[in-house]
């Protein structure tokens, strides 16, 4: 488990652009312009991240809940309280981001993992598989505020069929897509 304070992210958003160290976010930043969705949001990402876009979720903070704005079928499966021992509740308690290469193997609730995700998409989805993998980082606003958390996954019937292991460098670029959605509205609207 990798952990870092965002509450010193911003200084990563003020790197140059076209450094070697800093990942092309313009096509995240793009979409900032417009009036976006969840789905346009978590596809680019998917892209970012070269995983399926069923294996990013962004979860909005309201009134001490967690609540998924992506993926649609996780809209109206629950929500996660702050107060729980949820990775995602932990991810926006701490301010930290976090990665998880044996996930499998870290105690958690995966209630949400066997729901069946990308029909409204119409991918293929006859067997949900675990969750592998993980990347969780918060969305905090310029005031500190935790707007919610976003994590991408990668997912498999074991870890050697997930594809590879997350980096710190995928970890970071996380962490500044997260600055980028923080001024997003939809992680305003409720």
């Amino acid at each position: 488990m990798s952990e870092i304070d965002m509450s010193q992210s911003s200084q990563f958003l003020k790197s140059p652009k076209n450094s070697p160290l800093v990942p092309d976010l313009s096509p995240l930043e793009h979409l900032m312009d417009q009036d976006v969705t969840p789905r346009q949001l978590c596809s680019v990402l998917a892209k970012m991240f070269q995983v399926q876009q069923t294996e990013v979720a962004l979860l909005r903070l309201d009134h001490g809940l967690l609540q998924f704005i992506y993926p649609d079928e996780l809209r109206t499966a629950g929500s996660i309280p702050i107060s729980s021992s949820s990775i995602a509740a932990h991810t926006a308690i701490s301010k930290k981001s976090e990665i998880f290469n044996n996930f499998a193997r870290v105690k958690h609730a995966s209630i949400f993992e066997t729901v069946k995700l990308g029909v409204s998409e119409g991918i293929d989805t006859s067997e949900p598989l675990p969750i592998q993998k993980l990347m969780s980082a918060p969305v905090v606003d310029e005031n500190h505020r935790v707007l919610g958390v976003i994590q991408i996954s990668r997912k498999g019937s074991d870890s050697s069929f997930a594809g590879a292991d997350f980096s710190r460098e995928d970890l970071h670029e996380l962490e500044l897509a997260a600055g980028i959605l923080a001024g997003s509205t939809v992680m305003r609207e409720s």
